[in-house]
């Protein structure tokens, strides 16, 4: 994760939080976890943030964990859903996330706050933690042309989908959109493959 991008995520959790689930729901993203995931199958939210995912997906049939880098957003998550188990993990390691147990694993606009660099081992390594046969949803918000800061200090890279495409190409692709998102009316780009 991109040090500025985690040290705004920390600094400022409960007021991104706070904005995340003020936020209309991500319909469009419930949508597509109806329509792939694997009901009842154990699901990582990799990038978790204050929870709000970890939710839904626990209260519509899909077991979840979610894991964060950021301690900040993590403490947000455990205050909002105590029931819920969220972990420690940091892109691209996911260091004591074992490979193959997953049956659905969700990272939902995450990627773009990592060096264009660590894009590519972000998503095998994320990709290896899904079970064979399972189903690995991944998104990111769209940058054109060069990466941008906002005003927090996170980093949006700017990077080609072909670099995650590229990673996933053994795998059976079942969508491949750039859309806008119903919740944050950003333009993004979404890819969920089977394994």
């Amino acid at each position: 994760m991109d040090r500025s991008t985690l040290a705004a995520y920390d600094r400022d959790a409960a007021s991104f939080a706070k904005e995340w689930h003020e936020q209309p729901a991500p319909v469009d993203l419930q949508d597509i976890v109806r329509r792939f995931f694997i009901r009842n199958g154990a699901t990582a939210d990799i990038g978790c943030g204050s929870g709000r995912e970890v939710a839904w997906l626990n209260a519509n049939g899909f077991p979840a964990a979610g894991f964060d880098a950021s301690e900040g957003l993590l403490a947000e998550a455990q205050r909002r859903y105590p029931d819920f188990r969220f972990v420690h993990a940091e892109l691209p390691t996911l260091a004591g996330v074992a490979a193959g147990v997953y049956d659905n694993v969700l990272c939902e606009t995450v990627i773009m706050h990592l060096d264009r660099a660590l894009v590519a081992p972000s998503i095998r390594r994320m990709f290896e933690i899904v079970k064979p046969g399972g189903v690995f949803y991944s998104s990111w918000r769209v940058t054109d042309a060069a990466d941008l800061r906002d005003g927090h200090g996170r980093l949006y890279a700017a990077f080609d989908a072909s670099i995650v495409r590229d990673e996933l190409k053994r795998a059976s692709t079942l969508l491949d959109e750039e859309v806008v998102s119903a919740s944050s009316g950003k333009k993004i780009h979404r890819l969920v493959v089977k394994k």
